[in-house]
């Protein structure tokens, strides 16, 4: 009885074990696969920190941007690692591949606007701001400087309505990434404000059609704001 016991045992266990590999090999939770052909290309061309590169790190908001606006990053050698619906928790799982082997001189972080429409899972803020603060944390650790941005404002996402509350979270994220970067002494761009409408917690109808995500004209406007800043990081070795 103990022997079948026991053989049963094992029996289940190599089945979950089998179950944990085909999950493994079928799931990529981090799309760690989007820019593996890229990057790849980019690290053959390296040695040593490339000067002048500069990683975005972003959702669909940054993907979106290279994609309506693909000239703004090629002018000035900016390099676009945004995928759509992606939340804090998978920028940081993809940060080792998609930012660190990349040996950028600079990282520009947008993250926030899917953890608050839950796309992972229920928002928790001191999470959301702790991925943020690790994505700082091992950028400082690989010599590379860092730019935090604003969360861009959102008045709620077609994609989950049952989120009532997403001004409110997004400005309180926002405060907090805000003040961590002046205690942090980091550049810190302010988009929100320079897309906000009106009523004072969505964007800007004349900037995006779903609320959610920039047109080219709401890009235009974030250009000039992270260019500048960007520069300036460049030129005088602050950020890091």
């Amino acid at each position: 009885m103990k022997n079948r016991l026991y053989l049963g045992a094992c029996v289940f266990l190599l089945l979950m074990q089998g179950m944990a590999v085909c999950n493994a090999q079928n799931k990529d939770f981090a799309n760690l696969k989007r820019y593996a052909e890229s990057n790849r290309v980019l690290q053959q061309e390296q040695s040593g920190t490339v000067k002048g590169r500069v990683v975005f790190m972003g959702n669909s908001i940054t993907e979106g941007w290279v994609r309506t606006d693909g000239q703004f990053f090629e002018e000035n050698g900016y390099v676009g690692r945004g995928i759509s619906g992606q939340t804090s928790y998978q920028f940081l799982l993809r940060f080792r591949e998609d930012v660190i082997k990349l040996k950028p001189e600079v990282v520009v972080i947008n993250a926030g606007t899917n953890d608050v429409a839950e796309n992972t899972g229920p928002y928790v803020e001191e999470y959301t701001f702790g991925n943020i603060v690790s994505m700082v944390e091992l950028a400082r650790a690989n010599d590379i400087k860092v730019v935090l941005t604003s969360v861009l404002p959102a008045a709620a996402f077609g994609w989950n309505k049952t989120i009532t509350d997403a001004p409110q979270k997004i400005a309180a994220l926002n405060k907090r990434i805000a003040a961590y970067a002046a205690e942090q002494g980091l550049p810190y761009v302010d988009y929100y404000h320079a897309l906000l409408a009106d009523d004072g917690h969505s964007l800007d109808a004349a900037y995006s059609k779903d609320g959610v995500h920039p047109t080219l004209d709401g890009y235009r406007v974030m250009e000039p704001l992270v260019k500048k800043v960007v520069a300036e990081v460049l030129g005088n070795g602050s950020g890091k």
